[in-house]
């Protein structure tokens, strides 16, 4: 027995249940209860009125920047416009549902393929996007690696404008309904990365991106 089995063996006979695994009828049971309440309760506070121009302003908040764009066959010329405003280098790489785009018409190099330590930008999609805190929602699969949002220096992420919701209660239900169970890296991108461990003084790029540039695409 794996010491992951002899915890949850030992959590669920203080339970009064048998064995490490849930059942498939208490699995049942936990989607059913899902199903019966989609979204739970929501703090007690107004949702945004304007969803684009809220999701923005939280961008702006978090020190994110934010490009709104028509089609996404304009992303190639908002990435080189971006990369050329902050002195970067053109050359990126993505997540493969990106790697079709006209890149080198907008004279920006591409690699399909997941980061590694050596890339300065990464290109993903998202899942969706959360209006109430500027907050991208990517899952992580073998075709959009987690890797490329967390280690080059610079995220720049496309998100989908009919895919901005309003709050994370939504997401988790879009999330459930969509893809049923999550995957095992599912992760929030508020911002830059940032602490302030040491001497309560705010670090940006601790443990992920300096730069994060969000394009909203119709």
């Amino acid at each position: 027995m794996s010491a992951r089995q002899n915890i949850l063996g030992r959590i669920r006979k203080a339970q009064g249940r048998t064995g490490s695994e849930p059942t498939d009828a208490e699995l049942s049971a936990v989607r059913d209860e899902f199903r019966a309440h989609e979204i739970g309760p929501l703090p007690g506070i107004a949702l945004p009125v304007d969803r684009v121009a809220h999701f923005k302003a939280e961008c702006a908040r978090l020190e994110s920047s934010c490009a709104e764009l028509g089609a996404i066959g304009e992303v190639p010329r908002e990435v080189a416009a971006y990369l050329e405003r902050n002195g970067l280098e053109k050359r990126v790489v993505v997540w493969h549902e990106l790697a079709h785009l006209d890149w080198k018409d907008a004279g920006v190099a591409v690699d399909d393929r997941p980061a590694n330590g050596q890339d300065r930008t990464g290109i993903t999609g998202s899942f969706c996007a959360i209006a109430e805190t500027g907050t991208l929602l990517l899952l992580s699969a073998p075709h959009t690696p987690k890797a490329t949002a967390v280690l080059p220096d610079t995220h720049i992420c496309v998100a989908r404008l009919a895919r901005l919701v309003d709050t994370m209660e939504e997401a988790f239900a879009m999330m459930r309904n969509e893809v049923g169970e999550p995957p095992r890296a599912t992760f929030f991108v508020s911002g830059p990365s940032r602490t302030a461990d040491i001497e309560q003084t705010i670090v940006i790029g601790a443990h992920g991106p300096y730069r994060v540039h969000v394009i909203l695409v119709a």
